[in-house]
């Protein structure tokens, strides 16, 4: 389908970028100096636009302000904001003006295109039938996998290259980011597709029944066995065998795993012989598995064998572009199948919301939030009145502002709050840390977040920064100084004197130099 594009910024580069990044995946680009030209443009074309790109920070009349000119005036299209300043407050305040989705400059033509074609399925309620199509037909592709940000586009490309082979793959990632999911992508876009698809939970299981569930066990092979069970490897023969949370196995049971993935047989409890099976095996975690080889918990050769292709799964927190998407479709999805009369619409305001938190369950528990709002729901639209938990653990979003800052702090105080590292990491329920408030050099943060201001309320030196950033990577790194310092923009030999010149061992790089 060929749409008429709108695109509002005032740098004349980026918009002959997204120019020629629309025109590429075949739309029209039509194009806005600033808000106040973009709305002039839109009045006079009004019926033609189907989506609007919009930059935040212009002259005349920012981002913010063509919003609110556009609900003044009624108009109801999908608006992709950009922002290339500030943090999570700023996307809160569009997401409540009205925005449908945001993207952070600089931004790829893939991810425009992304983020316009899922604005165009929303125009059209492609989403809600293809919600009831799943829910029929049960198997699940990567087309299935809404996303929009730039790290879940880059788990689909990695899973639809493991699809192509029966590479062995893990899915890395904190519970509830939609490990399953991906795995049954991988195998509806492989040469396994329509076969069977097997999930065990080895965490799950008691450790006294892991291995005859996943094996099998003849007739009499142990007390209770009064008759054979074939076992998951069994079920899954020429299909996929997905084995969640693969951390959790005994370490007997690795051994005959182990052998499994080597050779292609398992040794069936009580059998006289072992048993050939043809298996594409996906295994999912939640921890460090490398930790685990460390702590004797996990086998090393396993883990080597297991771990050809890893993929990690970011958590929800770290791609909040996904949230205004999942919470769409999740809506579409549970109004089909509780039969509603009608289909309720988000709010712009229940998006900002859900936008704010920082879902410590991930899409599990944004799914079930959803699920909550729309049985509960009364009338056509689920505001931010449906999601009493969620806004209870925002007190500052409730109070009418993204991050409140209270009156009588001083300059410093307020730069505290409303930095950037405040926005990504210091927060609690919402706001920051009292610590960060009253002494913000002096707080206890979390490890992933540089404080900017030294205890006086200074901005601090340089190099400060410079090397507890250099200490952080290569603890994140594990000291793969390649990595580190690839990922520092830096080169090796920079890195190895920065090391000397700050003291840093790089095998205990938390340790304070000497």
């Amino acid at each position: 389908m060929t749409a008429h594009i709108l695109v509002v910024d005032d740098d004349p580069v980026q918009r002959r970028l997204l120019k020629n990044a629309v025109e590429r995946h075949g739309h029209i680009p039509h194009l806005a100096e600033n808000g106040r030209a973009g709305l002039e443009l839109l009045k006079r074309r009004l019926g033609e636009i189907n989506v609007i790109v919009l930059d935040l920070v212009m002259p005349e009349m920012n981002g913010l302000g063509f919003l609110e000119a556009l609900h003044d005036l009624g108009i109801d299209l999908p608006v992709i904001v950009q922002t290339g300043q500030g943090g999570i407050d700023t996307v809160v305040q569009a997401m409540r003006a009205g925005a449908f989705d945001f993207v952070v400059k600089p931004v790829s033509p893939e991810r425009i295109a992304n983020s316009i074609a899922n604005a165009l399925k929303v125009d059209q309620r492609e989403a809600k039938a293809r919600a009831g199509r799943r829910s029929r037909a049960g198997a699940i592709g990567f087309d299935d996998i809404v996303s929009a940000s730039p790290s879940m586009l880059r788990v689909i490309e990695l899973a639809q290259r493991a699809a192509q082979s029966n590479i062995p793959v893990v899915l890395e990632g904190e519970s509830g980011v939609g490990k399953e999911l991906v795995a049954r992508a991988i195998q509806s876009g492989g040469d396994r597709a329509g076969r069977p698809f097997i999930t065990v939970n080895c965490g799950a299981i008691p450790h006294n029944l892991v291995e005859s569930i996943l094996f099998g066990h003849e007739k009499g092979a142990f007390t209770g066995a009064t008759e054979r069970h074939a076992g998951k490897f069994v079920d899954a023969d020429g299909g996929t065998l997905f084995l969640d949370e693969i951390g959790d196995l005994p370490l007997e049971v690795q051994v005959k795993l182990l052998r499994a993935v080597q050779q292609g047989e398992i040794e069936t409890v009580g059998a006289s012989k072992p048993q050939r099976v043809d298996v594409r095996l996906i295994s999912a975690t939640n921890k460090d598995l490398i930790e685990e080889v460390k702590a004797g918990r996990f086998r090393e050769d396993l883990y080597y064998r297991l771990n050809v292709f890893p993929i990690t799964i970011p958590a929800l927190r770290r791609r909040k572009e996904d949230i205004p998407h999942l919470a769409r479709v999740f809506v579409q999805r549970f109004a089909s199948e509780q039969k509603l009369a009608h289909m309720p619409v988000l709010t712009a305001g229940a998006l900002g919301l859900l936008t704010a938190y920082d879902w410590p369950g991930n899409i599990r528990q944004l799914e079930n939030a959803v699920f909550r709002a729309v049985v509960l729901s009364q009338g056509h639209e689920i505001t931010e009145q449906d999601f009493p938990q969620i806004a209870a653990q925002l007190p500052a979003y409730a109070a009418g502002s993204g991050l409140a800052v209270e009156p009588g702090h001083s300059p410093a105080q307020i730069a505290a709050r409303t930095s950037p590292f405040a926005e990504r990491g210091l927060l609690e329920g919402g706001h920051a840390l009292p610590e960060m408030i009253d002494h913000p050099a002096a707080a206890v943060v979390p490890d992933n977040v540089i404080v900017s201001l030294d205890e006086s309320g200074d901005v601090r030196k340089l190099a400060d920064i410079e090397e507890e950033l250099i200490r952080f990577a290569l603890k994140f790194y594990r000291g793969q100084m390649s990595q580190v310092a690839r990922k520092l923009g830096i080169g090796r030999s920079t890195l190895y004197r920065k090391l000397k010149d700050y003291g840093i061992d790089p095998d205990d790089p938390m340790k304070d130099a000497a």
